[in-house]
């Protein structure tokens, strides 16, 4: 028995309606969902015509293999430039599939966008469906070069091939179960809604910021009519493209409004049999096609924006480790001019298809290729810093063991995540009249577990102290090559000064100065205020920092979590 329309649905209808205007629509991204993948990739390659070409590209090619560039081979046998075509251009009429396109780089997205925008390759039109595979762990996406040009964006995490499935007939089996709509030979009482505007009062409605997603939802909008035989566009048809195109961009839910008790309700219609049934554009307003449109959406994307969060994947974490060049790992870019000395390493291929042109007007003397200085190219990559996320918790007070309690499962939660987010974590507990490092820089969840066992607390609050702290083991680890994230968890309240004194009236002056050099270096920070009721200190502190300021008052280790993977997200 088929289910009821889901998530793979909606891919399998996404791929139809790309099939009907590619060039319109650009693609669809779908993360998760495993071999779920491959059927949504045969259902658009079925849709198209024969002999329909399909490329995969893998995240690591280089620019003469994606846009095409010299033919190595050719060019020195014959002693003239021959160029050949890259991937984009062999994928004309088809589909291009792009697996692990978070990892692809920006460089490679632009081209990809730019191929998409102009519909040709060195002039020769190209005319493609991409469908790009994100594989990334919570908040990695694909560049967002990419993300903004492709028009359907489907998470197939939750779903699941079905045991009985036969490879290539899931796509047939689904669509039979849920077919388009079609109104096909009958008057279609719909055709007086305007679709641009109700499209365009959705978008605005759910937040969407983005200028191409009402263009997006109205060609799906069209290539839907047109999928259930109409001409004209109806309101399931504007449904969908909500559901598809615009629900996976929101921000927000539509403002409510509680309807006015003092006025009299409207009159009901005549009652009359002429017309009956029948719409105009008068009767069906967009705030009717909205509160429908709502309903449609997704279940998970509602959830998301009841609690305030936009849509999963739409920018990169900023809790991820900075990029940065390297000349011997990581992730392979362009080959750039150079020496390959000092470590540096030769590109060899590259020297050659700079060096080939040249070679009928050089003198090749006794070998078979003059390769001179400016032929030479260096190979370059790009790794990911490793990241650091230091907590710095006050230790003090009555309340201490509750704070230290979150603390300790807060930091359990990010090392069990720490070996696919290149992480390490760091404790750091105020008390009494200094700070100590308790948890130095691991990834190691047993060693955490045992320092965190048995945590000290009571005493006076020296945050000064303990924010110089956790500047100077973020420093620390910035000159090792980390890029650190700081957390603070403290009520603000700071009454004990650096000399250890207990002079409140200077030891919030310091408790300042020692934040307003964590924002002075720049070290991205969040500051979670756990007093009872929060107060001016709190917010003061963060503002000092650059921090984003979280009230968590009653927060347990799992809602701690949630709030620093969005601050990170933010």
């Amino acid at each position: 028995m088929i289910a009821e329309p889901s998530a793979l649905d909606d891919a399998l209808m996404a791929a139809r309606l790309c099939a009907i205007d590619s060039v319109g629509l650009g693609g669809i991204i779908l993360r998760g969902g495993g071999d779920l993948r491959d059927e949504v990739v045969a259902a658009l390659h079925a849709a198209l015509p024969d002999n329909a070409p399909l490329r995969r590209i893998p995240a690591h090619v280089d620019s003469d293999g994606l846009v095409g560039g010299l033919d190595l081979t050719a060019t020195l046998a014959l002693g003239r430039p021959v160029r050949q075509p890259g991937v984009l251009a062999a994928a004309d009429g088809g589909v291009v599939v792009l697996p692990m396109a978070e990892r692809m780089s920006g460089a490679t997205a632009a081209q990809i966008a730019a191929v998409l925008d102009a519909g040709a390759v060195d002039g020769a039109p190209v005319r493609l469906a991409v469908i790009a595979l994100d594989d990334g762990v919570e908040e990695e996406a694909p560049p967002p070069a990419l993300v903004e040009r492709l028009a359907f964006r489907i998470d197939l995490s939750e779903c699941r091939l079905p045991d009985a499935a036969v490879p290539g007939t899931l796509a047939e089996q689904r669509m039979a179960a849920h077919p388009p709509v079609s109104t096909s030979g009958t008057e279609d009482d719909s055709s007086a809604i305007d679709p641009v505007t109700i499209l365009a009062a959705t978008a605005l409605a759910l937040g969407v910021e983005s200028a191409r997603a009402p263009v997006f939802a109205l060609r799906a909008a069209r290539a839907a009519a047109a999928l259930a035989g109409r001409s004209t566009i109806d309101s399931d048809d504007v449904l969908l493209a909500v559901r598809l195109v615009l629900g996976s961009r929101a921000t927000r839910l539509p403002p409510t409004s509680e309807p006015d008790r003092t006025t009299a309700p409207p009159p009901p219609p005549p009652e009359n049999n002429e017309g009956e049934g029948e719409q105009t554009g008068s009767e069906l307003p967009e705030d009717v096609i909205l509160a429908a449109a709502l309903a449609t959406l997704p279940r998970d994307v509602l959830e998301r924006l009841a609690l305030g969060r936009g849509p999963r994947g739409s920018t990169r974490s900023r809790g991820a480790g900075e990029r940065r060049k390297s000349a011997v790992r990581g992730r392979p870019l362009s080959a750039r001019a150079g020496v390959p000395r000092g470590g540096l390493r030769l590109s060899l291929i590259d020297t050659l298809r700079a060096a080939a042109p040249w070679q009928a007007l050089r003198d090749r003397g006794d070998g078979p290729i003059r390769i001179r200085r400016d032929d030479l190219r260096i190979r370059r990559f790009e790794a990911r810093a490793e990241t650091l996320t230091i907590f710095a918790v006050d230790a003090s007070g009555s309340a201490a063991a509750a704070r230290l309690a979150e603390a300790k499962g807060a930091v359990e939660l990010l090392l069990a995540q720490a070996y696919v987010k290149r992480a390490q974590v760091a404790l750091i507990a105020f008390r009494g009249t200094a700070a100590e490092v308790l948890l130095p820089p691991t990834r190691s969840l047993t060693r955490a577990r045992r320092v965190l066992a048995d945590l000290p607390g009571g005493g006076g609050t020296p945050l000064a102290a303990g924010l110089d702290a956790a500047r100077a083991l973020a420093e620390a680890a910035r000159g090792r090559g980390r890029t650190p994230f700081l957390v603070v968890l403290t009520d603000g309240r700071a009454n004990i000064a650096l000399d250890g004194s207990a002079v409140r009236a200077r030891a919030e002056q310091e408790a300042e100065l020692a934040a307003r050099s964590i924002g002075q270096a720049r070290i991205g920070a969040v500051f979670i205020d756990t007093a009872a009721r929060p107060r001016p200190e709190g917010a003061r502190l963060a503002l000092a920092m650059g921090a984003r300021y979280l009230p968590l008052p009653r927060a347990d280790a799992a809602a701690m979590h949630r709030a620093i993977a969005a601050v990170q997200a933010a």
